[in-house]
């Protein structure tokens, strides 16, 4: 499973024109399932997520975490983190979860992420969406499962 984390001051996603989830200060997460990920891997994401110190403490030092901030997370499934560019220019997602495994770890993630306290926002699973964000510093943090 895949993160791609995003310190944002303020994001949202639309579905066909209509905001369908938003957040002020907090993170954009691009949440990546792989075939073989499963509840192990959502449970390490969401303890890494949630703990990550990447806001700035009072001596401009990242020591915060969005649990500290009292931040926000909006959640975007997308398979394409998994992509396979090895050969020819066309990526291949061979290695991306079918839809039902992944709507339901993507759910999993999100529920957990909840239960830690953290207000969610979602975009709305296997839709074409626009995200839009102030990425804030800009930070940009790779999370992968399999690299623990």
């Amino acid at each position: 499973m895949r993160a791609v984390i995003q310190r944002a001051s303020k994001a949202k996603v639309t579905v066909e024109a209509e905001t369908v989830g938003a957040i002020g200060k907090g993170f954009v997460v691009l949440l990546g399932v792989e075939e073989s990920d499963t509840e192990e891997d959502v449970v390490y994401l969401v303890r890494k997520i949630a703990n990550m110190r990447i806001f700035e403490d009072d001596n401009e030092k990242m020591n915060r975490s969005l649990k500290d901030v009292e931040g926000e997370i909006l959640s975007i499934s997308q398979f394409t983190l998994h992509a396979d560019t090895k050969k020819g220019n066309r990526p291949s997602f061979t290695a991306a979860a079918g839809p039902e495994q992944a709507a339901a770890l993507y759910e999993s993630f999100n529920n957990q992420l909840s239960a830690e306290g953290i207000n969610v926002a979602t975009g709305k699973f296997g839709a074409h969406m626009e995200v839009s964000l102030v990425n804030d510093g800009p930070v940009t943090i790779l999370i992968d499962s399999k690299n623990k």
